[in-house]
């Protein structure tokens, strides 16, 4: 049943857009934040590529994927998605401390929940890899499993970066092109007929779950 999973994974898909506020580019603002945040952006833009890309990825295999390739996919995905972030910490990291109000906290904090998200996402690979793709009832009963975990690192996404956003920081990043949402260049989904219980709950979460990580919206405000 991947359909919690394809709809989790794609409301996951906050974290691409979080670093993209609403800005009217008129603000001006200090230098040294805009600098700052041309900075981590520039350094954020190939991560925020690999994991719109992979959160696309699982929503594809999910469309008609036989559960072999749906743990490879997943597999693949989660490993990528880790890797995102972690190069989104350091980048964090690198810049320096945030030229604002209590940039050392903000910095630390951040850097801190991108790696524990990181972390969560590469044990959500171990459990992928777990899972017996030749006994469909249980992998479909594993994949609830796994999108019950996604739930919880999605909300652990949105807090990493959620203090960046706000105020001048959020209004510098969102003027950076870095930081802008990313359209997955992983082909879309395909409809096609079923092979098994699992590729039917697949398909219905390729043919639900909003596609969200692959189709260019207006930033978030």
């Amino acid at each position: 049943m991947n359909k919690k999973l394809a709809a989790a994974l794609s409301g996951g898909a906050v974290l691409v857009l979080a670093l993209s506020g609403c800005s009217d580019d008129d603000g001006g603002g200090e230098n040294k934040v805009d600098a700052w945040a041309k900075n981590v952006c520039d350094q954020a833009q190939p991560q925020i590529q690999k994991r719109a890309n992979a959160q696309q990825a699982i929503i594809s295999t999910a469309a008609d994927g036989k559960p072999a390739d749906i743990q490879a996919a997943d597999s693949k995905a989660f490993q990528d998605i880790a890797d995102a972030d972690k190069a989104l910490a350091k980048a964090v990291q690198d810049a320096g401390v945030p030229p604002v109000d209590g940039g050392e906290k903000l910095q630390q904090d951040a850097v801190k929940e991108l790696n524990a998200t990181a972390a969560a996402y590469e044990g959500l690979k171990k459990q992928v890899d777990a899972l017996d793709p030749k006994n469909q009832q249980k992998f479909a009963d594993g994949l609830q499993t796994v999108a019950a975990g996604l739930k919880k690192i999605e909300k652990m996404d949105q807090d990493a970066l959620a203090k960046l956003q706000a105020g001048q920081l959020g209004q510098a990043m969102a003027k950076q092109p870095g930081c802008r949402r990313a359209e997955a260049s992983v082909p879309p989904a395909k409809p096609g007929p079923a092979a098994s219980d699992a590729s039917d709950a697949s398909a219905a979460s390729g043919a639900s779950a909003p596609a969200s990580a692959g189709k260019p919206s207006a930033p978030a405000a």
